[in-house]
């Protein structure tokens, strides 16, 4: 039995001992150059029980970020480049700069206007005019004595200040060798479980661009913080020389001439096509009016009580207490008609959203190559911000609410075109596989198997349209746009800080209406399926 035990330990030792050669094996392999060090680094880092680093890498201390860059630790690269750069900056400041410069200008500056003011005072006839001048002189003169002392103390600071950055620079330095170690390691964990997409070794590449990084950033910074008058080059870009050089002197700037062309562009594109933006203009126009005529042409009663009847079906009792107050709301405080002027707004650009969307959505779910070519230009549409597309827009087809509603269907379309897509890919292929092999042609397939089950997410894309569309509402009546948004203009325009915000509180509660109708009927629709 005692000999049995000794073997099975003798056995475990040896497998230890074949482990840990294996784990050395794998640390040279990573860590390349002092590969021995690392290895002794990394055991006594995974032996320890306490947080407190207990190695210290000398060459990551005395390099700093060039040791970093080197090892690929580019995360601890940048932290410490910054942290050594503040303290370089107050080491310059102290030794070679002048921290009292700016109050010392600030001085010369009174000096000169109270000198300005005494000759006045002796060039004066009138006792008044010279006791005021007199007067005006004193008082500044004691300011410029108090800057000028005040310039003295910044100077007599500075070697307190050098000193400071010297122990800055030491406690970074003192830092950077005590973790360097631990955060090498965690990149060798990294590294163990994904060779490919964590680099190893002491790279010559990597070592070449922090210090091309170093030498570019670290001494421009330095020079710019710690040198009274820096170069101008360094304060602002030379768009008017670089401007010269490229287009010849006389010629104006990069900025004027590019100006100019996109507008020249832009005019005769509205010239050429002209029939084509008043025809888009004229078909939401339509769309715009049947809404409108739907709305506020109707008595209000009966709108009420529609908008009441519909939250109740789609979302239940609750939702249609919410709808009816809110609309109470809006009626009681005079906002009814142009309420309703901003539903319509929104009921179009939602409804074109729709209509052009989900098709767009289906194909591009369907299709990966018209996805990834169309996925820019839903990135441009989503990103751009609203006031840019604004110009053009008013360039083509004008100002008024037709115009408006085209720039909101731009911000409001890619959410619902996304998400159906997305729906659509998320389609599981046993399903499709199951249904054309029961004879579903593309018809039925499309129809019966494939909407169905991405309407969760087109519903989502459709709800997220509507309230990307309602936050548009505001910015189209900068170009002329009804509603709720011109209230809100008007009430900015004169700092009406009453009248806006209960306009502001009629598009909240028109926003939540939306919402939950929309959220009621796609509970009701999942609950269902």
């Amino acid at each position: 039995m005692t000999d049995a035990t000794t073997e099975v330990k003798v056995t475990a030792a040896s497998d230890i001992e074949v482990d840990r050669e294996a784990l050395d094996q794998s640390i040279h392999e990573f860590a390349g150059p002092n590969g021995d060090y690392y290895v002794n680094a990394f055991h006594k880092i995974h032996d320890a029980t306490s947080p407190v680093p207990n190695t210290f890498n000398l060459w990551a201390a005395v390099l700093g970020p060039f040791w970093s860059a080197s090892r690929a630790i580019w995360g601890m690269f940048w932290t410490f480049l910054i942290l050594e750069i503040i303290a370089w900056v107050q080491i310059g400041r102290g030794a070679w700069g002048n921290p009292g410069a700016d109050m010392a200008e600030r001085a010369e500056r009174q000096q000169a206007r109270a000198n300005e003011l005494l000759e006045r005072a002796g060039e004066a006839t009138e006792k008044a005019d010279i006791d005021r001048f007199t007067k005006l002189a004193e008082n500044i003169q004691k300011a410029a004595d108090s800057s000028f002392e005040k310039a003295a103390a910044a100077q007599s600071e500075a070697v307190g200040i050098m000193i400071t950055g010297l122990l800055m620079l030491l406690v970074f330095k003192l830092v950077q060798g005590f973790y360097a170690d631990r955060v090498y390691e965690k990149q060798y964990s990294n590294w163990r479980t994904d060779p490919s997409s964590t680099e190893s070794g002491r790279s010559t590449r990597n070592t070449v661009m922090g210090a091309v990084l170093v030498a570019a950033i670290a001494p421009l910074i330095v020079y710019k913080f710690t040198v009274n008058a820096s170069l101008p080059l360094l304060d602002a870009f030379p768009e008017d020389q670089v401007s010269e050089m490229i287009l010849g002197p006389g010629e104006g700037t990069l900025f004027s001439n590019l100006a100019s062309w996109m507008e020249a562009q832009i005019d005769a594109a509205a010239a050429a096509g002209g029939d084509v933006f008043d025809g888009i203009v004229s078909g939401v126009r339509t769309v715009l009016d049947a809404l409108t005529i739907a709305l506020i042409g109707s008595p209000w009663p009966v709108v009420m009580l529609v908008i009441c009847v519909t939250a109740w079906r789609a979302a239940g009792p609750r939702v249609a207490i919410f709808t009816a107050s809110s609309l109470a709301y809006i009626a009681l405080l005079g906002y009814w008609d142009v309420a309703m002027e901003t539903v319509a707004l929104v009921g179009a650009a939602v409804l074109l959203c729709v209509v052009f969307g989900i098709p767009l959505g289906i194909w591009f779910g369907k299709s990966k190559r018209a996805y990834r070519a169309a996925e820019p230009v839903l990135d441009l549409m989503q990103t751009l911000p609203a006031f840019v597309y604004l110009i053009p827009i008013i360039a083509f087809f004008g100002t008024g609410n037709p115009p408006g509603i085209l720039a909101t269907i731009i911000f409001g379309m890619p959410p619902v075109i996304r998400l159906t897509a997305l729906g659509m890919r998320g389609v599981p292929d046993s399903i499709k596989e199951a249904a054309v092999a029961f004879g579903a042609s593309k018809w039925q397939l499309l129809k019966d198997v494939e909407i169905p089950l991405a309407l969760p997410s087109i519903m989502t894309g459709v709800n997220q349209t509507i309230l990307m569309c309602l936050s548009m509402v505001v910015i189209i009546s900068l170009i002329g746009g009804g509603g709720l948004g011109k209230e809100i203009l008007e009430a900015l325009q004169y700092a009406a800080k009453g009248p806006g915000l209960l306009g502001g509180f009629a598009i909240l509660f028109l926003a939540m209406v939306m919402d939950r109708i929309v959220q009621g009927a796609f509970r009701r629709e999942d609950e269902k399926l």
